[in-house]
């Protein structure tokens, strides 16, 4: 099979059978389509002329273009799945990359607000939508909903009204992998959804199950909850990204600060591996350990 073919195939397998999201599959088509471009600049054209060999070659490349670590170790992994397809798909005799090793990527702790920080910013919201602006009422929802239940962007995007249970304080949400699972909420992400309810029908302008509604009353998109984020973050002290995920980080690491089991923010955030989720411990005890040396008298 032409390797232009086999990309495209794979990427149907990722959305149709893996349940992968647009993005995600975009992702490993861009990897993918590097690696085919490497592969017929050496004479490949074929699954088949796909071997360790050739991989690593790709990755080497990489590295001498100056690709960061974590660069290499996503386009190894997206070969190691590519591969790995073909083998059980008959396509090829062998996994080629079954003993691909790369980089491990630099581990970096993700950015979290102190919890006076993020009072600051949800009493901000709070003022603006006592002005009864429609917008800045839907603004706090989404970000009370966002620090409460530790949503990805993508997932309160994606809500519907049918998702919400106001009475329970949960909200039904369909992650990675289309997995779908139930997240808790508080009374306060609680009260900012009902006074948003309350009014979302001036913002919509044609029926829609949507829960959340952008500026021309339909869905809103997950670019328009980044700006907001990011306008919410632009003047706080701190490094890393700006966007909704940061929230994400915030409301894990709150969540294990005041003592929930590492297992059920597992669950709670829809991660597939307990290693995943563990990266909050380690920021947890980075502020204690911050904590101490402005404290402690003997520190």
């Amino acid at each position: 099979m032409q390797l232009d073919r086999v990309v495209t195939d794979f990427a149907l397998h990722l959305a149709a059978e893996r349940g992968f999201s647009e993005h995600t599959v975009r992702a490993y088509r861009i990897d993918l389509a590097n690696l085919v471009a490497f592969a017929e600049s050496t004479g490949a054209t074929t699954a088949a002329d796909i071997d360790l060999e050739l991989l690593r070659g790709w990755l080497w490349r990489g590295s001498q273009d100056g690709l960061a670590k974590s660069t290499l170790a996503r386009r190894s992994a997206s070969a190691r799945a590519l591969t790995s397809w073909l083998a059980r798909s008959g396509e090829t005799v062998t996994d080629a990359a079954a003993r691909l090793r790369a980089p491990k990527a630099e581990q970096h702790l993700p950015r979290v607000l102190t919890r006076p920080q993020m009072d600051g910013i949800l009493a901000a919201l709070a003022d603006r939508a006592s002005t009864h602006d429609l917008v800045a009422v839907r603004d706090l929802a989404i970000v009370e909903l966002l620090y409460a239940s530790a949503l990805r962007v993508s997932e309160v995007a994606g809500l519907d009204l049918g998702d919400v249970d106001l009475d329970r304080l949960t909200v039904r949400v369909t992650g990675k992998g289309s997995k779908e699972r139930v997240v808790p909420f508080g009374v306060p992400a609680g009260r900012a959804i009902a006074e948003y309810s309350r009014v979302r029908h001036a913002l919509e302008a044609e029926p829609t199950p949507a829960l959340f509604l952008g500026a021309r009353g339909k869905r809103v998109g997950t670019r328009t909850i980044y700006e907001l984020v990011a306008s919410l973050l632009a003047e706080l002290p701190g490094s890393g990204p700006a966007g909704p995920h940061a929230f994400r980080h915030t409301a894990a690491t709150h969540l294990l600060d005041g003592g929930a089991d590492l297992r059920a923010v597992q669950e709670m955030l829809g991660h597939a591996s307990l290693g995943t989720t563990q990266i909050y411990t380690h920021v947890s005890t980075e502020r204690l350990k911050e904590s101490y040396a402005l404290a402690h008298p003997r520190a």
